[in-house]
């Protein structure tokens, strides 16, 4: 499984003209290290602390002692790091390969506790990076997943819900997501707030769909097996025997996270989506995503799975386009 792992890193000499030029212009340097590897990077001074999975956040670490090198010249001048020397020693530590391993992929294949029943269909996981995702969901009481749009973090939460409540492991499904409108204003939609609300959950019920059948989803939903609700409605619950999924997590701020966290009860589970690089908060607010990833990474109950751009598993084109989207946003850092 993909195990969260902290490693901790002292740059030396200090000098903080070169841990200017190492982390570039409002930190654009390690924001393109975080984006790239799925890693969250924090610092003080010339101590770093990078948080990942196990190889990600060591080749992260090693790449920034390299790096730092290369700021000074021979003559003791400072150079500065730009976005393309970033991407360069990211490709040269060759990090985003290691994880296609044949042991794994023979795991993926061979593991029957990775597929997933519905009444549509089995679903199985489509890569490494999906059957470890599975595999911490099944076995942890709080999974996070972590990474792009079109890794499957949603939609095999679904399923492994969907295989709970038919296997009578839990009683409920509750699914939730935070309202934040992105670059829209909820105000000028019609209707009342459950209408409001509706699109931002629209994707969960198209999974409810496409696994259970649009009649049966009715009824459950009719029954409250299932609920879909917005996040501000989870407030001063207690919820007993469910398996919980909050999607957009980005989009919480940290009293969001703690109070959605705090909600959970006996024999439930809850999984955690979300894509640090989206987050449509307002400016300057911090998004509890990233600040519970330094809060919760040392509880052996809670796991973290964190997903790159090569594990998109929609349409070949749409991991073209967050690839593309990577590099002109590195490009124009």
């Amino acid at each position: 499984m993909n195990r969260i792992s902290t490693v901790e890193l002292t740059l030396e000499p200090a000098d903080s003209r070169r841990l200017a030029d190492l982390c570039g212009p409002f930190d654009d340097n390690l924001k393109q290290l975080e984006r790239r590897l799925g890693v969250e990077i924090s610092y003080r001074n010339h101590d770093f602390r990078i948080i990942g999975a196990q190889h990600t956040s060591k080749a992260a670490a090693n790449i920034l002692r390299d790096l730092y090198v290369e700021t000074a010249t021979v003559q003791g001048q400072s150079s500065p790091v730009d976005a393309h020397t970033v991407h360069l020693a990211i490709a040269e530590a060759k990090v985003l390969e290691q994880d296609q391993s044949d042991e794994v992929m023979a795991d993926v294949k061979h593991d029957k506790m990775m597929h997933i029943k519905t009444k549509r269909g089995v679903v199985k996981p489509r890569n490494p990076n999906q059957a470890a995702y599975v595999r911490a969901i099944l076995s942890h009481d709080i999974s996070f997943g972590i990474g792009p749009a079109g890794t499957g973090k949603t939609y095999l939460a679904v399923a492994c819900a969907v295989d709970a409540l038919e296997r009578q492991e839990i009683r409920r499904i509750l699914l939730t997501r935070p309202a934040v409108e992105a670059g829209e204003k909820l105000g000028f939609l019609p209707g009342d707030l459950a209408q409001k609300v509706d699109p931002y959950l629209r994707p969960l019920y198209d999974a409810l769909f496409e696994m259970l059948g649009f009649e049966k989803v009715e009824k459950l939903i009719e029954r409250n097996v299932i609920e879909v609700a917005p996040l501000a409605y989870m407030r001063g619950r207690t919820l007993n025997d469910a398996f919980i999924i909050l999607d957009e997590s980005q989009n919480t701020t940290p009293e969001q996270m703690k109070m959605f966290l705090t909600r959970i009860g006996f024999n439930s589970r809850a999984v955690i989506t979300g894509d640090i690089t989206q987050v449509d908060l307002p400016r300057g607010a911090k998004s509890g995503l990233r600040h519970v990833i330094d809060v919760l990474h040392d509880i052996d109950a809670i796991s973290f799975t964190f997903f790159q751009a090569g594990d998109v598993v929609r349409h070949p084109v749409v991991q073209r386009i967050v690839q593309a989207y990577e590099a002109f946003e590195e490009k124009h850092a």
